[in-house]
Parts: C-alpha cells; sequence; structure tokens
C-alpha cells in the first residue's frame, strides 16, 4: 500500500460509527420525510409539491396541467426521490374521502373510497383550490418564510409555507419514521376558527373548555364516533384511541316482481381510510367460514353520489344482532390510534390541543410581523424616493441648470447627492423623472402620495409595535376564511355505552322529540315550530315515507332521562342528549339502532324523568284491555342496557300509555268513542304495585267496537275539584258554537280528534268515579268516522303541538282553542289534507319566547 493510500484510511470504532450514521439516518428520515412540521403542517413532499405548483402558476383561475409535468418539476427541482411516491402524495391531497379540505382540484381519475388506483399522471390533471392558494401560498413572496438551497444548490425552496389555517389539525397527518409515528386526524375548519378565536381571547383556556369549541375530529367519510373518552385522552395528552363506526341503517326493502319485503342493513357511510371493498370481502369470508349468520346477500350499490352496500338479511335473522356483528367482526367499526407527533423548533414532539393550537398562533405571530416588516420597507424605499423627487420639485431650475452643465451622468448624480444631500437612490430617480412629471399636476399627485405613505408608515409602525393589533389581524383572517371556505361537521359524536357523561359540558335545552311508526326517532330544538293560527295546516316535523308515521311527539330536557316501554311490557332508558338531532327535513335514525329492541317489540309510550329520587312520584301505567297501575318511580331510576320488565302482561294484551303521577292527583282515561272517566290516584283507588304486577280494571267500555286511545293525569287543586268554577253548565245538545260564558282559572281537559276538531273542557266537568266506571262523554263526534284521538290535561300559558300522521306539525296557545262543555263537539284546530289524520298531541308547558309566524 502506498502512502498516499493510506493516508486516507481513518480507524474507526465499528460500534461508535453505526450508532452516528444510523442517527444521521433517523434524523434525516424524521425531518426530511416522514413527520410535518407543526407550523404549517406539511411534510417535505408536499410543500414542494404545493411550492412547485405556484412556480408553474397553477392558480384556481388557471387551466389545468398534467400531474406529469408538476412531478417531474418537484422531482428534479426539489424532491429527489421516487416519482411514483411523490405522484401518490400529489393524489392523495386532491382527494375529498383522503383530506378533509383538499388543497389540489384535480381532473381525471384520481382513485375512489373503493380502493379503485388513480390513472397514470400522464392522464390526470391538477391545479391548486381556492384554499390552498389563499391559505398557504398567499404571502409566500412577502419575505414570511426563509428559504432555503434545494438539494444541489441550483434552486431555493421555502422551509415552511405561510399557512393561515393550522392544516396540522385541519388535514391531519400520518406518517412512519425512525422509532416514532404520527397520526394526526383531520377536524371541522369551523370548529378550529373558533378553538383558536378563544385562545387567543383568553389564553389561560382549559383544554376541557377548548374541546367545548373542537369536540372531536371531522373525518372526511363522515361516520360515527363512539364514544368521547378517546378524543379526551388524546386532546390532553397527545395519545388516545378513537373508535370510529360506519353509519348503517336497517330498512325494509322489496325485490322482484312479487315485491316480498325483507329487512336489509343499508351501509351509507364508511370509516376513514376503510374502502368498501374492504367491507365486502370481509363480510364475505365471515359468511363462507359460517362465522356470521342471517345475510341472505350482499350487493354494493355506490355509485358517484355516495356509498350504498346493501347487506340483505334472511326472514329469521334479527337486525339489530347482524349489525352489531357487522361492528365486531368486520371494518364497518375500527379504531383510529391517535398520536399528535410533528416537528417543534426541528425536534419531534407529542403535543396536546391546546399546544398544537399554540405553536400556529405564534407561527402566524411571526408571520404578519414578517409580513409587516417587508411592506414597512417597501413604503419606506418608495417614500424615499419621493422624497427625493419632491426635493428636486421644489428646486426645480437649479436641479435643470445642474444637469444641463454637468459633462455625463455619473458627475450629474455626483453633484445632485452633494448639493442637496441626496442618496444615490434619490439622485438616480430624479435623472430618471419624465418631463411630464414637473407639471403642476404631477407633483401635487407626489405630494399627495407622499402623505398616504407616511401614513401607511405610521400604521404598519403601530402594528409591529403592538401585539393585540397583530392578535386582532389573526381573529379577522381566521373569521374571513371561516366564512369563505367553513362546511358542515359531517362526523357524529356518540357517548358509548358506560362512558362517564360530564353533562355540565352539555347544555340544558328543551328539544321536541318525534318517533314514527317504523321505528325512526330524532330530537329537534323546540324553537323548530313557531306559534300559528288555529286551523292553519302547520309545517313539516321531518321526512316521513307514504308508508310511515308518526306514532310519538313530546317535549322534554336533553338533560332528561327517557324511558321508552314497548307493547310488550319492557323498558329501556336514554338520556336526551344521546338522541340524535336533526331537524324538521330529516327523517331521523332507527330506534333500534339505539336500544337493543328486536322481533315483535315496539315502543307504545315514551316518559321524560328529570329526577328519579322524587317522593311520591309513582308511573302509571295502562294497557290495550284495559289493565292500569302505578309503580315507585325510583324503580326505574337503573335501567339495564337490555332493559328491565316493567308489567306482567295477560296474553294478546299490549302495554299502550305510561304517565307520571304523585298521590295527590286523579287518572283521566279516554276512549275512541269520546267517553272519558277520572278517579283518584290514591292507595283507596290504585295502590302501589311492583313492576312485575299486571293491574287492575280501569274502565268499562260501552261497545266491543270501542277502545281506549288516552290517559292523561290530573293535578288536585281548587280549579280542578270546585264544582262552582263553572257558572253554566251546558246541555249535551250543545252546538260547537257555543262556549262557556266563563273561563276556569286552573287546568282543562284538551280534547282532539283524528278529523282535526278540538275543545278545552273545564276540568270540573269531569267529576270523580270510583275506577272501572263507564265515564262520562268528553266530545260530541261531529262526523261519522271520526273518534277522539287525546286526552290531555291543559295547564294556563301551555302551548299545545298537534302531528299527523303525514309527519305535518302545527304549534300554537292553548288559550285559541275555545272553551266549551263535554257535550260540544269542538272547532277545527288544524285543517288537514286528504286522508291525513291528528295521531300525536304534545304540550310545552315553559314555552320559548317566540313572535308568531305569518301564515
Amino acid at each position: 500500500m502506498s502512502g498516499a493510500a493510506a493516508d486516507r484510511i481513518v480507524t474507526a470504532n465499528l460500534r461508535s460509527e453505526m450508532q452516528r450514521s444510523y442517527l444521521e439516518y433517523a434524523m434525516s428520515v424524521i425531518v426530511g420525510r416522514a413527520l410535518p412540521d407543526a407550523r404549517d403542517g406539511l411534510k417535505p413532499v408536499h410543500r414542494r409539491i404545493l411550492f412547485t405548483m405556484h412556480e408553474l402558476g397553477l392558480s384556481p383561475d388557471r387551466p389545468f396541467r398534467k400531474c406529469a409535468r408538476v412531478v417531474g418539476d418537484a422531482l428534479g427541482k426539489y424532491h429527489p426521490h421516487g416519482d411514483g411516491a411523490l405522484y401518490d402524495a400529489l393524489v392523495r391531497m386532491a382527494q375529498d374521502f383522503s383530506m378533509r379540505m383538499p388543497l389540489i382540484e384535480g381532473h381525471g381519475n384520481f382513485g375512489s373510497i373503493d380502493d379503485d388506483p388513480p390513472a397514470a399522471m400522464r392522464y390526470t390533471e391538477c391545479r391548486l383550490t381556492q384554499l390552498s392558494a389563499q391559505t398557504l401560498l398567499t404571502d409566500i413572496e412577502s419575505d414570511t418564510v426563509d428559504f432555503q438551497d434545494n438539494f444541489d444548490g441550483s434552486q431555493q425552496e421555502p422551509t415552511l409555507l405561510p399557512a393561515r389555517l393550522p392544516q396540522l389539525l385541519l388535514n391531519g397527518s400520518s406518517g412512519i419514521a425512525v422509532g416514532m409515528a404520527t397520526n394526526i386526524p383531520p377536524h371541522n375548519l369551523s370548529e378550529l376558527v373558533e378553538g383558536l378565536i378563544t385562545l387567543i381571547d383568553q389564553p389561560d383556556t382549559s383544554i376541557s373548555q377548548l374541546m367545548q369549541h373542537i369536540p372531536g375530529p371531522d373525518f372526511p367519510t363522515s361516520g360515527v364516533i363512539l364514544g368521547r373518552g378517546g378524543i379526551r385522552d388524546a386532546y390532553h395528552t397527545g395519545r388516545g384511541s378513537i373508535t370510529l363506526r360506519g353509519k348503517a341503517e336497517i330498512e325494509t326493502i322489496t325485490r322482484g316482481a312479487t315485491t316480498r319485503e325483507r329487512q336489509a342493513i343499508i351501509i351509507t357511510e364508511l370509516p376513514y381510510q376503510v374502502s368498501s371493498q374492504a367491507i365486502e370481502l370481509k363480510i364475505s369470508e365471515l359468511v363462507n367460514d359460517d362465522r356470521l349468520d342471517g345475510i341472505a346477500d350482499l350487493r354494493n350499490e355506490s355509485d358517484r353520489t355516495g356509498i350504498r352496500i346493501v347487506v340483505e338479511l334472511k326472514r329469521d335473522a334479527h337486525p339489530r344482532v347482524v349489525l352489531n356483528n357487522l361492528y365486531k367482526l368486520t371494518p364497518l367499526q375500527v379504531t383510529f390510534g391517535v398520536t399528535l407527533l410533528a416537528l417543534v423548533e426541528g425536534k419531534p414532539r407529542v403535543m396536546t390541543l391546546k399546544e398544537a393550537l399554540e405553536v400556529f398562533i405564534n407561527f402566524r405571530i411571526e408571520l404578519i410581523e414578517r409580513r409587516t416588516r417587508y411592506e414597512l420597507n417597501k413604503v419606506r424605499e418608495r417614500d424615499h424616493i419621493l422624497q427625493g423627487q419632491l426635493t428636486a420639485l421644489t428646486h426645480l431650475d437649479a436641479v435643470i441648470a445642474l444637469v444641463r452643465n454637468a459633462t455625463d451622468t455619473p458627475a450629474a448624480k455626483q453633484e445632485l447627492m452633494t448639493r442637496y444631500d441626496l442618496s444615490e437612490t434619490q439622485a438616480d430617480a430624479i435623472l430618471r423623472m419624465q418631463l411630464r412629471s414637473l407639471t403642476s399636476l404631477e407633483a401635487d399627485k407626489l405630494e399627495e402620495e407622499h402623505r398616504t405613505l407616511m401614513l401607511r408608515i405610521e400604521d404598519l409602525t403601530d402594528i409591529l409595535e403592538r401585539r393585540p393589533r397583530i392578535l386582532e389581524m389573526i381573529k379577522t383572517e381566521l373569521l374571513d376564511l371561516k366564512t369563505r371556505f367553513a362546511n358542515p361537521r359531517r362526523t357524529v359524536i356518540e357517548f358509548s355505552e358506560g362512558e362517564l357523561e360530564d353533562v355540565d359540558l352539555i347544555a340544558n335545552q328543551e328539544i321536541l322529540v318525534m318517533l314514527t311508526e317504523q321505528g325512526y326517532v330524532k330530537a329537534m330544538p323546540s324553537n323548530a315550530f313557531n306559534c300559528q293560527s288555529r286551523g292553519t295546516r302547520g309545517k313539516s316535523g321531518g321526512k316521513v315515507k307514504d308508508d310511515d308515521g308518526v306514532k310519538h311527539f313530546f317535549a322534554c330536557s336533553n338533560h332528561d332521562t327517557i324511558l321508552f316501554f314497548t307493547n310488550l311490557g319492557t323498558v329501556f332508558a336514554l338520556k336526551g342528549y344521546q338522541l340524535p338531532v336533526g331537524s324538521r327535513t330529516t327523517r331521523g335514525m332507527p330506534i333500534v339502532q339505539l336500544l337493543p329492541i328486536s322481533g315483535e317489540a315496539k315502543v307504545t309510550s315514551i316518559v321524560p324523568v328529570h329526577d328519579f329520587e322524587r317522593t311520591d312520584e309513582y308511573l302509571v301505567m295502562l294497557t290495550q284491555q284495559g289493565y292500569i297501575k302505578k309503580t315507585d318511580l325510583k324503580a326505574f331510576a337503573h335501567i339495564r342496557t337490555n332493559g328491565l320488565i316493567a308489567i306482567d302482561l295477560e296474553e294478546g294484551d299490549e302495554l299502550r300509555w305510561v304517565r307520571r303521577a304523585d298521590s295527590q292527583s286523579d287518572i283521566l282515561v279516554g276512549t275512541a268513542a269520546g267517553m272519558a272517566i277520572r278517579f283518584h290516584n290514591d292507595s283507596e283507588q290504585l295502590r302501589s304495585m311492583g313492576r312485575t304486577a299486571r293491574g287492575v280494571r280501569s274502565m268499562k267500555l260501552k261497545s266491543d267496537r270501542d277502545r281506549l286511545v288516552s290517559m292523561d293525569i290530573l293535578p288536585w287543586g281548587e280549579a280542578a275539584e270546585g264544582p262552582n268554577e263553572i257558572i253554566e253548565v251546558v246541555p249535551e245538545v250543545e252546538s260547537e258554537e257555543t262556549e262557556l260564558t266563563a273561563l276556569p282559572s286552573g287546568p282543562c281537559v284538551l280534547v282532539i280528534t283524528r278529523n282535526g276538531q278540538g275543545k278545552r273542557v273545564p276540568a270540573a266537568q269531569f267529576k270523580a268515579q270510583n275506577r272501572g266506571g263507564q265515564g262520562v262523554r268528553a266530545i260530541a263526534l261531529k262526523n261519522q268516522g271520526d273518534q277522539m284521538t287525546a286526552l290531555r290535561v291543559l295547564q294556563p300559558g301551555d302551548e299545545v303541538m298537534l302531528i299527523t300522521s303525514r309527519g305535518i306539525v302545527i304549534r300554537q296557545s292553548g288559550q285559541d282553542i275555545p272553551t266549551q262543555s263535554r257535550a260540544a263537539t269542538g272547532v277545527r284546530v288544524q285543517r288537514l289534507d286528504g286522508d291525513d289524520a291528528i295521531v300525536g298531541v304534545t304540550l310545552v308547558t315553559e314555552s320559548v319566547d317566540l313572535e308568531p309566524e305569518e301564515v
């Protein structure tokens, strides 16, 4: 070996060399490829693609350009890696099922949620979206971020993009580095803006308070998040596990010319990053292995309008059981592991939600400061030139003579600088002035521009000196972006079974709950229906199919526990805020997805309860065959997930009505023929019984064709008991136009018929009898085929909401319904169309102050 070769040999310890080399490689992967920066939320590959498109001028208002051109430029200038990986990153930024807010607008085949691959880059085209152009690249020429040499030193690339939104949380990120990985879910833009503004206004805001504005991730494929525990862990510690479930509904479908009906599970939303093909393959595998029973057919009816996977069930299958097995055994329910890991000051760091938002706010402060300094320097440079030109105009004749007598341009410039104390830039500007600039009008324009620039300099200087102004600018920009780009939340967050529910974090609001005949339930705000005039048609209460109808409709608080009683005598429980929230135009969610109701069981009565510990309070239950009983309310305080037995029924009987009552009240029972009976709810007439008791006879019907239709509770009191309240008792033959000459001050009995007739009857006209009697007439039915549909106790100030079988709702003041005697036929309280009929009546006792609606 020659001496020169020996000099090139370096002796090193193998252990130390391996440690050093591997650490350099690991840091290169962590910083340069796998992890996003916490400030702009982008990895280098995404940042380089977007900057390349910006350089190519692919703005939203320009034509599309081939993706191969973008990939080629980015690969050749900034990202010397495989073109396949670079194109995959570009495609993902254009997929609306991968990105909550896509950053690239694609033209062509960019793949699908069914796991179809995108077309080759030579076929597809792309350009920037409005969001990326206006929130990531707007201020990049204003010296807002640093630039560095590219891999060969031939180009300059930005180290960051001047993001105006927290892209790290908005679109999320995932990546595997050496010894660490990140997995950040996407969020809703509007919620992020609200959280940022709250943190700017109140820097000491806790994470729990931030979660009131940012309740959880919002995935582009919608779905349902089960439980808030995983979200809470992720936001407080940076790590958490979120259970994500697709959306499925149980429907009755028809197949073939025979229109044979079958139950089917319709999957319309998938968990994030789960393809419909993966779910189909898994279901097929489970069915073939006999691990999943009850499935007769499986087909994918998805198209460009959305996902629709139909799982047709066998006739003897229990839909709820099959659906639960799908959640348990297939990717229809997955776990999303959150690791909020990103680069902070060049180092990987696991952050909480608040820390991630604070990093972005500090980044925005820095960007605005740099942008303001850049603009301030530009304004000062322009004003510096203006000052020189104004100096020349002030000494115009001497300057002209100086320039004319100068031997050459350098001599003239030097003479100007010496005589008038000008800079070289000012002297050059004076020598470049055109003759038209010497007019008085142009001189006035220069003077006005100088004054404007001085005001701008003062304003920019004030921005740099006052941090509150910078924070206010950040808030203004965020609110503007929210107005232009925000869209509603897609992912629903639900409480999971057994989760500790912090009710204090949920606003206590009045809601209206509606349940249809086919079992679709939803909750609506109480102000969804304004007061209307008596006799009008009302407005739609939600989407109701032609073969469906409204079954239950009532008002309660979303903090209440809602008891669902079935015809088989069982009871289930949910909190008001656990019900799916919908508008008047939505159909709701199948109750079988919320409660383990299967087989022939149907919900027949719903009772909201605020406090189970109240003494002397009972649940009064009435069956279709007329058996009635009362049971202590405390007996229903703790209801298992699979329900409790509420009453023992005879064969063929059904539980139909359940009401809350105390011993100082009376019970009113009404029949379809317009009869009603009133008896005391004391121990003599109705003693308290256990949950499994059958009850006693409530009322004797006059005819076999008559049936019970309603039950309500009438409190004791002077207005309810005092017969002297009524000045005149009108005979049974009284017409519907005749009203009582004196109005009662206490409760009335509201009587409503199927055809929309109604009236108020003073409670004192219903005399208390012994249980088991035939009762007295409550209303004279006007038309043949009409029948009484509701008998409700109406307190002064209550509002009445009527709902028809087609879902039409009218809300009106109870005082608008006239008071008549028991024998009257009532007046028209709601105008009905065709064969529509009143099916439900609910009372709003604590009315929201609303203006009457014009009708």
